[in-house]
């Protein structure tokens, strides 16, 4: 199809199939073939053919720039790649979630400008989501279902939340045995600005939201956890969050026989942790380039999910 649009624009430019076959060193039914096959493909004369010319067609005037542009984007995306391979360089602009970036988007990020040192990140930390084109940004992590739209999205990792308590809280509180005892706990909630943060659990409460409560919200995640730890109550985080204090014991896996229902869940979910890009930027080789990084960096499974001991 490439090769076609270039007889195309070269067919066009010269009015004469002799010519172009000559300066390719081709048969002319062979550039005739090419012009035969992209007209097929797209059920529309593109020539007028008589015994002395050539001439485009109504529509083939109007496909003409169409043409050029697409051999000019498909030329420059291989420009952008080869210099990529070679010795990629410039700026990007990424956002992600403050507790996500500080915990595994730096470390991220500083192996990728050892990698590339001529690469420059201005990374940009906030739980609140940016719309990429108004802020010029290139890559954004996001956290969870992701919206119809037309970024381009790379799923980065399963989203697998899980609910913890200190072993301090469940030793005065006892241990919930099913999830649908969490509605006689004290429930630590994160607030949100604009969908409200629900509980849920695979094949419980008919897969409704659970009407837990608690003394004790913030739009923080870190504050959560914290609370947590400090035995004020239950949490139900991403994995990413509680991971560290799950490791060191200061944190206990609640409802541990779930766990693979949980995790086979997280895997067909739509959800997850998701690296989203607009398309057409002219910085997208780097971007994916940086992206692909990021699918190296964490692994399958992820890192945090890895010291949780799944697979």
């Amino acid at each position: 199809m490439l090769d076609d649009l270039r007889i195309f624009l070269e067919v066009s430019q010269t009015g004469n199939l002799s010519k172009v076959a000559q300066q390719r060193g081709i048969a002319v039914s062979s550039v005739a073939r090419k012009i035969d096959a992209l007209e097929a493909s797209l059920a529309t004369k593109l020539f007028h053919r008589t015994s002395r010319a050539i001439i485009l067609t109504d529509a083939g005037e109007r496909f003409l720039p169409r043409a050029k542009s697409m051999i000019s984007e498909l030329d420059d995306a291989k420009d952008e790649l080869s210099a990529l391979r070679a010795d990629p360089r410039g700026l990007l602009s990424v956002t992600a979630p403050a507790a996500f970036g500080r915990r595994y988007l730096t470390p991220a990020v500083s192996s990728f400008l050892k990698q590339y040192p001529l690469m420059e990140i201005d990374l940009h930390l906030s739980d609140q989501v940016i719309d990429l084109a108004e802020q010029r940004l290139d890559v954004a992590i996001r956290i969870g279902t992701l919206p119809d739209s037309d970024l381009i999205a790379t799923k980065l990792a399963p989203l697998n939340r899980l609910a913890c308590a200190s072993p301090a809280y469940l030793e005065r509180h006892g241990i919930p045995e099913t999830p649908l005892d969490l509605v006689h706990h004290n429930c630590l909630k994160k607030t949100t600005r604009h969908l409200p943060y629900e509980w849920f659990f695979n094949g419980f409460n008919q897969n409704k939201a659970l009407a837990v409560k608690g003394s004790f919200r913030s739009d923080d995640v870190e504050a959560l956890m914290q609370a947590a730890v400090a035995g004020m109550g239950i949490i139900h985080l991403a994995s990413f969050i509680v991971s560290d204090m799950v490791a060191a014991g200061k944190l206990k896996i609640l409802f541990e026989s779930e766990l693979p229902a949980i995790q086979k869940a997280a895997h067909k979910s739509n959800a997850g942790i998701h690296a989203v890009r607009l398309p057409g930027r002219s910085h997208a080789a780097k971007a994916q380039l940086f992206i692909n990084h990021l699918r190296q960096e964490f692994g399958t499974p992820p890192v945090w999910d890895r010291a949780l001991g799944f697979a």
